[in-house]
C-alpha cells in the first residue's frame, strides 16, 4: 500500500517570472508613467507588436490588469485604460481604510521592532521626489513604502486585496488627488511617523496613524464628489 507520509505526492515548483508578468509590468509602467493615457484604448495587435510577443501574453497581461482596476475590458469598446475620477478612487480607499491599519498593526506585531530596510528606502526615494516634478514616480515609491508596512501581516489574503489595489491607487493619485490637493509634503511627515512607530514595535501607534493618513484621503474625495 501506498504511504502517502513517505513522499510528496506534487513537489513545489519555483516561482519564475512568465512573458505575460513581463509584458503585464511594461504596460503597467507605460500607463502609471503616463506614456498610454487614461482612457486610451489598448489594441492587443498593436501591443504584440511593439513588444515583440504574441498576442496571448498580451491578452492574458491585460487580464490581469484588469482585475487591479487598472485597466476596462468591455464587450463593445474593448480595452481602454481607466480614467479614475473621485469616486472610483474613493471606494479603493475606503477598502484601503478597512484592511490596511489592521494589517500595519499586525505586521509591526509579528516582526517587533527593529529597522524597516525596504520601508526606509522607499521613503528615501519618495524623499527626492518631493519637489513634484515626477509626480507618477512618487506615488509608485510610496505604494512600495506602504507594501513595506503591511506585507508582514501573515495573512496572504490581505496582503492581496491590498496589492491588487497598488495600481489603481498609483494612478488616482496622480490623476485626481494630487490634482486637486497636492499634499505629497505632509503625506511623507506622516509616513515619516508611521515608519518610526513601526520601527519602535508600536503596533497601536502604527495603526493609529495609518487610519489617520488614509481616512485623510477619503475625506479630501469624499469633498470632492460633493462640490462637483
Amino acid at each position: 500500500m501506498y504511504d502517502i507520509s513517505e513522499e510528496p505526492v506534487l513537489r513545489p515548483v519555483a516561482r519564475s517570472i512568465t512573458r505575460t508578468d513581463l509584458v503585464a509590468d511594461s504596460i503597467r509602467t507605460a500607463i502609471l508613467s503616463g506614456r498610454i493615457k487614461p482612457g486610451e484604448t489598448l489594441v492587443e495587435r498593436r501591443l504584440a507588436e511593439q513588444l515583440g510577443v504574441s498576442k496571448t501574453p498580451v491578452r492574458e497581461a491585460l487580464i490581469g490588469l484588469a482585475s487591479t482596476g487598472l485597466v476596462v475590458i468591455s464587450p463593445n469598446r474593448g480595452v481602454s485604460v481607466r480614467a479614475p475620477d473621485a469616486a472610483d478612487l474613493r471606494k479603493a480607499q475606503e477598502l484601503r481604510l478597512l484592511l490596511e491599519p489592521w494589517a500595519v498593526a499586525c505586521a509591526v506585531r509579528v516582526r517587533g521592532a527593529g529597522p524597516l530596510e525596504d520601508a526606509r528606502k522607499a521613503l528615501g526615494e519618495a524623499h527626492r521626489l518631493l519637489s513634484g516634478e515626477d509626480p507618477t514616480a512618487l506615488s509608485m515609491a510610496n505604494r512600495r513604502f506602504h507594501r513595506a508596512l503591511y506585507a508582514g501581516c501573515d495573512n496572504e489574503l490581505v496582503t492581496a486585496q491590498l496589492d491588487n489595489l497598488q495600481d489603481l491607487t498609483a494612478l488616482g493619485t496622480v490623476s485626481v488627488l494630487w490634482r486637486h490637493w497636492p499634499t505629497w509634503r505632509d503625506e511623507h511627515a506622516e509616513h515619516e511617523e508611521m515608519l518610526a512607530a513601526a520601527e519602535n514595535g508600536d503596533a497601536a501607534l502604527a495603526e493609529r496613524l495609518s487610519r489617520t493618513h488614509v481616512k485623510r484621503t477619503v475625506a479630501h474625495l469624499a469633498h470632492s464628489q460633493n462640490v462637483t
